[in-house]
């Protein structure tokens, strides 16, 4: 049995709970908050055992072995770390950090405690995203890679009524590219590696955060789309272009329905049958991770999160998008 502790107290803290519990080897013994009041508000709501209001009696707790964070992207390095150091493994929110020198970092830091450290981008485990990477082998040489993510945020309606909200206040190193983007460009990496250049624009905000933008990276022989959006909706579907045929599936940040479109007209269905809750898998795979005695993932790996906030950091200086948390640490 893994015995997690939990830091934040919003909606995908509880989609995470609601994900975990389906899983045997799981138990929830502490959450951490801020506010002692909103900690033991949130215990109290889901059975939660212990409440701490002080982050390092937290790391230091003996109730607990494991840390799932769902904090704002500008905490995630300094409590990850803080964690790591007193022997408990995390399972980070995604982005995993900020920047790539503190996700660098936090990598250093889970190899010199010997514990896993985990990003948490839930859709490469889902079996959908599998069937996708096991059957790329079919459409022939790939030659584009198209994902879209534009989801028009209800915190931007706070906006524009003048207040600035924690989706779009850079010193919680949000936006849309870290909140959005990053589902593009995670599943990209996981596939086809780093890309030999990239060229980024966005749509910048009066509060010092990207509302949306678009990104072309070129690799050998193919190149990636990306558009993501907190300020308008799209409906586009995503898809894998070679040489033999199209693997389109629905959605890049959860994939439902899979299939492949041959040059000749003719429809493969990779659909598989999966949880509704698609961080079941993530969850599933950080726990065994745990039992096995492995200190990280092969898919959601350090190199591969140390590639995709690269990316980031590199669109984000095209785009002149900075954040307090750079500054810290440069």
């Amino acid at each position: 049995m893994i015995r997690f502790g939990i830091i934040g107290t919003n909606w995908i803290t509880e989609d995470f709970i609601n994900a975990a519990r389906r899983i045997g080897d799981f138990a929830l013994t502490a959450v951490y908050s801020r506010s002692e009041a909103t900690g033991r508000q949130f215990a109290d709501k889901h059975g939660i055992p212990h409440v701490y209001a002080d982050l390092e009696s937290f790391a230091a707790s003996s109730e607990l072995d494991a840390v799932y964070i769902a904090s704002p992207n500008s905490f995630h390095a300094e409590q990850a770390i803080l964690l790591m150091n007193h022997g408990k493994h995390v399972l980070c929110e995604k982005p995993l950090a900020s920047n790539a020198l503190e996700v660098r970092r936090m990598t250093e830091s889970a190899a010199n405690n010997q514990v896993v450290l985990m990003e948490a981008m839930k859709s490469t485990f889902t079996p959908n995203f599998l069937a996708i990477r096991d059957n790329l082998h079919k459409i022939g040489t790939v030659r584009r890679y198209f994902a879209s993510y534009c989801q028009y945020s209800s915190r931007y309606d706070l906006y524009k009524r003048g207040e600035i909200p924690n989706a779009f206040n850079p010193e919680f190193s949000n936006g849309a590219l870290m909140d959005l983007g990053v589902y593009c460009v995670y599943p990209l990496v996981v596939l086809f590696g780093l890309p030999d250049s990239i060229q980024a624009n966005g749509f910048m905000l009066d509060s010092g955060v990207d509302g949306a933008g678009s990104i072309l990276l070129s690799y050998k022989g193919m190149d990636a789309v990306i558009h993501y959006s907190k300020i308008v909706d799209s409906y586009a579907s995503a898809e894998i272009q070679g040489e033999n045929g199209t693997i389109i599936f629905d959605k890049i940040s959860r994939p439902d329905k899979v299939q492949i479109r041959y040059r000749d007209g003719t429809l493969e269905d990779l659909t598989q049958a999966q949880e509704d809750n698609a961080m079941f898998y993530e969850v599933q795979e950080f726990i065994a991770l745990i039992q096995r005695g492995a200190k990280q993932s092969s898919v959601n790996s350090h190199v591969n999160s140390l590639a995709v906030i690269g990316i980031l950091d590199e669109a984000r200086k095209q785009m002149g998008l900075v954040y307090p948390a750079d500054g810290a640490n440069s």
